[in-house]
């Protein structure tokens, strides 16, 4: 399944050709403009489904609100700090990065700083540059046996660990994702934060740049950390504050920092730059030949193969997009827009409790984007953005609508698989159940009803609830005939309690609804 079709896309920084060669490749219109200030980039991006950018170019809100046509935003490398991606998913705009492009080369430059802290090695080349031959000033510290702390053992962290423990380093960790077992196949004990503090002689940071990670290493952490210990940051700016690890430093708490990053590209304030304790780098972790050719070859071939729908890779805001893109999804995601649109119908209103149930062992993973799907039927017509898989859940808090959804193996009737939607809303439930047959999603029960035979659910449908009686079916066909429709289908549900549930198939809808209400109990109307 196609994702979104990607026609022209803008570069705006310095990536590697091969980034635009396969994109030409694969009939996208390429434009490179690089140094574009705020104003120009907003002016430039109009008309563009793509944008590719590095860590300079500041994808704001704003940018995002003026590019009408943008359905993509590809980060060539990890971070994606520059990307207002909460504006960008309210959008329906994917925002994907190179998950593995710079992995070696951050992991290789971040051994590089630890291996110039224990040898202090940048300030005795400088010493030497300077004319001086000064063995005892520059006294440093074997690897062996030293504990090194990595907190994030994602890729790069789990690549750290693995060549310092070629050191004969000892490597602990914390991560609050990835499990204990996993990161124990490459040698990381984890722990909490508070175990390895004290336990490190390093400690390196791997995390992404949020509000559970902005000062992590800070007075307090450094307080708890083991005298002199050293600390490396080639994550993100702003992981390890700033002034305290000045501080740390100045008290000799801290025994030396090796900094890639900083809060302010280029600092602002050059004192920790210029201290005699701190290695540091202008943001060089990816500035190798091979990770910019990595960067910019894998950006390239995610958003070809996203469109060509033959995988979804880096999406960093469209989780639920992965499990969708198979073939086999595109139904399936039909049925769940067909069965929002028919609970809104009952419901009559947005703002409601929905549980999504999915039904079956083959759509075990399919909870997430079912809900989504759902969603958008729900809010495709009253939302005054467009509504897709990727702002779906975002755009249905805003609009009062909570959401749970729940995975059951059990066979539902009728069908091998079904997803199931119940919504509550003013004290009444009404719940749909739906199934794909033949890849057309069909409708298995209404409020109960269970249709003898599943209803097809595309084009002009009327749904009824009336007695079952012999005259129903004569009414109803006056009221259509009066009105100048036809009936292309009919069917109907078993009866409970003596009233059941119709579908009937239009030529088009009704103009006025209540001609049908006189003659049954409740009655609704959609185009699908």
């Amino acid at each position: 399944m196609a994702v979104a079709t990607v026609r022209r896309i803008l570069i705006s920084e310095i990536v590697d050709p091969c980034c635009k060669q396969i994109l030409q490749e694969n009939g996208i219109a390429v434009t490179e403009k690089q140094n574009l200030s705020k104003d120009e980039l907003i002016a430039e991006i109009k008309g563009y489904e793509g944008l590719i950018v590095r860590s300079a170019t500041k994808v704001t809100a704003d940018v995002i609100n003026a590019a009408e046509d943008l359905k993509i935003i590809g980060r060539a490398g990890t971070g994606v700090d520059n990307v207002d991606v909460e504006a960008a998913t309210k959008k329906g705009i994917i925002v994907m990065n190179t998950p593995s492009g710079n992995t070696t080369s951050a992991a290789e430059l971040t051994c590089g700083m630890i291996v110039s802290l224990s040898r202090q090695i940048p300030q005795a080349v400088m010493s030497m540059k300077a004319g001086n031959w000064d063995r005892k000033k520059f006294m440093g510290a074997e690897l062996y046996g030293k504990t090194l702390g990595i907190v994030g053992l994602g890729r790069i962290g789990k690549e750290v660990a693995i060549r310092m423990q070629s050191f004969g380093m000892k490597t602990v960790g914390y991560d609050p994702i990835i499990p204990p077992e996993v990161t124990a196949t490459f040698g990381v004990e984890q722990m909490s934060l508070e175990r390895l503090w004290p336990l490190c002689d390093y400690i390196t940071v791997h995390t992404p740049l949020m509000p559970s990670t902005t000062g992590l290493l800070n007075d307090e952490s450094f307080a708890r950390c083991r005298k002199g210990v050293k600390v490396i940051n080639c994550a993100r700016g702003g992981i390890i504050d700033e002034a305290a690890l000045l501080r740390a430093l100045e008290s000799g708490q801290c025994g030396g920092a090796g900094l890639d990053v900083f809060i302010d590209e280029p600092p602002k304030d050059w004192s920790l730059v210029n201290h005699p304790g701190v290695v540091s780098c202008p943001h060089l972790g990816a500035n190798t030949k091979e990770a910019q050719i990595r960067c910019g070859r894998d950006i390239a071939t995610q958003i070809v193969e996203m469109m060509q729908g033959k995988s979804l890779i880096g999406a960093v805001n469209a989780q639920v997009l992965t499990a969708a893109i198979a073939p086999e999804s595109r139904p399936w995601i039909k049925l769940g827009e067909a069965l929002g649109s028919v609970a809104k119908a009952c419901a009559g209103q947005v703002k409601s409790q929905v549980q999504i149930t999915t039904l079956g062992q083959s759509l075990k993973n399919a909870a997430g984007y079912l809900s989504a799907a759902v969603v958008v039927g729900m809010l495709k017509d009253s939302s005054k953005n467009a509504v897709n898989l990727v702002n779906a859940l975002p755009l249905a808090k805003e609009a009062g609508v909570t959401i749970a959804s729940h995975q059951s193996d059990a066979a539902p009737m009728l069908a091998q698989s079904a997803c199931e939607v119940e919504i509550s809303a003013n004290g009444v439930s009404h719940k749909v159940v739906g199934s794909v047959q033949g890849d057309v999603p069909v409708l298995l029960e209404l409020n109960g009803g269970l249709f003898r035979q599943p209803v097809p659910l595309t084009g002009n449908l009327i749904f009824f609830k009336a007695l079952a009686n012999p005259q129903l079916v004569p009414s109803v066909a006056g009221v259509l005939t009066a009105a100048g429709l036809q009936m292309e289908s009919f069917s109907t549900s078993a009866a409970i309690a003596g009233e059941q549930w119709c579908s009937v198939g239009v030529s088009s809808l009704l103009g006025d609804l209540n001609t049908l209400k006189v003659h049954v109990k409740e009655a609704l109307q959609l185009f699908l």
